[in-house]
């Protein structure tokens, strides 16, 4: 296997060149190492001249995003490796160094690995304190003040579509919501959301767009841009081009995934053009070198200058959809342990080194043997350069589909005009004309820049990984929760959250508490059924257990389960033992969360307004089941799956409440 030898190249503004040039390698991460190179410029004038400077701006280099449901198990680490993670992620010149930050604004559905809530679940609610969405927005802040922040819906609560999957009927409500979040944002966190999208790979409609631009201006928010449309080049190039109005309403044409080109239509608008979601690549040497690659080429090919990738860091159970996609991986609150992955060093080869409000010169391409270079200066003397050399094979996107590509090794020759004359690198051939050969061999990148202040940043070694506890426990016992999700519950369809039981004065005052009661407007194809997921998916034998609570009376139900095997998008396909219990006296054992699979029924006794204990044993092709310490069914068979998560939930979308969920696993 081919090898990533990074180097980053720093040249030093010196009024004199010296001939020096100094290797320190400062990391081994896997197969990358990192090198410094100091290298002395001699600059000759102040001005660069315009002839060099693109036509398209770099208002925002590089950006890392999170969202939907993907950093759901980061904020339950313990200090210090939370806030350690939180430095590789966002703190200046020292890791990935992010300049954006662009979250899901939450809409109470499934969104690819779990749902985010809504600050309004119902249209007389308003709650700014819900998620970690916040949270995180906070301390990449507090990390870097400079960090551009981004809202873009996935998903919205049932209320703005009216009872239909569509949020475009009624554009006013649906404007006023999401510049409800953005005002939110302000008054409780002091958060500038600086640019709003509209609907994460749906259809956009115009007229929505132009009265969320009029809503945002009318209520103090000229600066928030608007991106459109997070999702293909076409039709919304086209439609700028045609209607004046709408294209005055715009800021950004985003696209996803674009396989770094992009449509003359796009051009022609004269509009920033993003790669608004990218990357989505499994975080080890090959998806590093996939980030590598559309960085640099997302600009070369497609005069993009921003590339978003999906997602931030991987901190969700893994056997969801798209594991370990994240730049970084840490999935293990438990242990503490993570691991800073290699598309982290990729990034900071250009965030490090460039800053928003920088601009590409036009001297930018691909490599004679493969490849691609990009060149960058504030127009103060300070120049970088990225080269890289990724291999068709270790540079693989999860999509779309990429083309045949030959890399070979190569000597590179580099001329520096203009501002910047003379540079000097050991190992390097040297012109009198400001001109420079690099050996370039396959899979490697280069920084070469002007910039001193880029460091490799580490801190000791994380605990060992480890798996989720055999024995776990949570009463939800916590008066003031620092968030409303309950730690290492994932929530798949609803949306479940702390709640004070007020009427209840004894042990039940503190619960867990299903909110979400009319269906969303979906993104995905959310169950009909709520739930959250819990604990070790290679779980086989074991035992949950947990108080329930229903709130509607003869439709109302809840479960406990075990052994769940899917979640994500593919929740309603869910397969595993499902204990439910129902408001109309009866109970139901199922192989699957819809319910089609039976293997055991009968009278339970159970009600509303009333607090019943179950308990589910699955230990080989047999599940047992006790409510209130009692048998209520046995030896039901169950043939698959073998293993998976725990879980709780409800019959639909209702109020319920849960309390003491325990499990003990062999």
């Amino acid at each position: 296997m081919s090898v990533f030898r990074l180097c980053i190249c720093l040249f030093r503004l010196c009024s004199v060149c010296v001939n020096v040039c100094v290797y320190v390698c400062v990391v081994s991460v896997l197969c990358l190492c990192i090198c410094l190179c100091y290298v002395c410029v001699y600059v000759c004038s102040v001005c660069v001249p315009s002839v060099y400077m693109s036509l398209y701006v770099s208002v925002l280099c590089l950006s890392c995003f999170i969202l939907q449901a993907t950093s759901r198990l980061l904020v339950n680490y313990l200090e210090p490796y939370r806030s350690q993670i939180l430095d590789f992620l966002f703190k200046p010149n020292f890791g990935a160094s992010l300049h954006i930050l662009k979250v899901e604004i939450g809409g109470d559905a499934q969104t690819t690995d779990g749902t985010e809530p809504s600050h309004m679940h119902y249209e007389n609610d308003e709650n700014y304190f819900r998620g970690y969405e916040w949270w995180l927005m906070r301390e990449a802040k507090k990390r870097n003040p400079n960090i551009t922040l981004i809202g873009l819906p996935w998903a919205f609560p049932g209320w703005v579509g009216h009872g239909k999957n569509w949020p475009y009927d009624f554009p006013d409500i649906t404007a006023a919501y999401v510049v409800n979040w953005i005002l939110g944002a302000k008054q409780y966190h002091d958060l500038d959301i600086q640019y709003v999208g509209i609907w994460n790979e749906r259809n956009y409609d115009s007229k929505y767009i132009k009265l969320l631009r009029y809503t945002l201006d009318k209520n103090g928010l000229e600066t928030v841009g608007i991106i459109a449309s997070d999702n293909l080049w076409e039709p919304i190039a086209f439609s700028l081009l045609l209607d004046p109005e709408l294209s005055a309403a715009v800021d950004v044409i985003g696209a996803h995934y674009p396989g770094t080109t992009t449509v003359l239509e796009a051009l022609e608008t004269h509009k920033r053009l993003w790669s608004s979601e990218d990357y989505s690549t499994f975080n080890d040497e090959v998806g590093g070198g996939c980030w590598a690659r559309i960085l640099n080429q997302n600009y070369v090919n497609g005069h993009m200058t921003a590339t978003i990738s999906w997602n931030l860091v991987a901190s969700y159970y893994e056997e969801l959809p798209f594991g370990r996609n994240g730049l970084m991986t840490a999935e293990e609150p438990w242990s503490g342990h993570y691991v800073v992955e290699p598309p982290i060093w990729i990034t900071a080869h250009t965030t490090q080194f460039s800053q928003p409000g920088w601009s590409y010169l036009q001297t930018v391409g691909h490599l004679g043997q493969g490849g691609s270079y990009v060149a960058l200066t504030d127009g103060k003397g300070n120049l970088t350069v990225v080269i890289e050399t990724m291999t068709h094979d270790h540079s693989v996107c999860i999509r779309p589909p990429l083309p045949p590509f030959n890399v070979t090794s190569q000597n590179a020759t580099f001329q520096l005009k203009g501002s910047f004359v003379s540079s000097s690198e050991t190992n390097s051939s040297e012109g009198n004309d400001g001109s420079f050969t690099l050996n370039l061999a396959e899979d490697e990148v280069y920084t070469l820049t002007t910039i001193t202040t880029g460091q490799k940043g580490s801190y000791p070694e994380p605990p060992a990984s480890a798996r989720f506890p055999k024995v776990y426990k949570d009463d939800f016992s916590v008066r003031n929760p620092p968030f409303t999700e309950a730690p290492d519950f994932a929530d798949q369809t609803g949306v479940f959250e702390y709640h004070i039981n007020l009427t209840d004065p004894g042990p039940h005052v503190f619960t867990l508490r299903q909110v979400v009661t009319q269906r969303p407007v979906t993104w995905a194809t959310d169950a009909d059924q709520t739930i959250s997921v819990i604990g070790d998916y290679q779980w086989q034998n074991l035992t949950v257990t947990c108080d329930v609570f229903m709130e509607s009376v003869m439709t109302g139900g809840v479960f406990i389960a075990a052994r769940v095997n899917k979640g994500g998008q593919a929740v309603r396909s869910a397969l595993g033992v499902f204990f439910w219990v129902f408001a109309d006296g009866t109970y139901k054992v199922t192989n699957d969360i819809v319910g089609q699979t039976v293997l055991a029924e009968g009278q339970s006794g159970t009600h509303t307004y009333g607090w019943f204990t179950l308990s589910l044993t699955v230990k080989g092709q047999f599940a047992s089941g006790l409510l209130n310490g009692f048998p209520l069914w046995q030896n039901a068979v169950v043939l698959t799956p073998n293993n998976g998560w725990a879980a709780i939930g409800t019959r639909s979308f209702e109020l319920a409440q849960f309390d003491n969920f325990a499990v003990v696993a062999e």
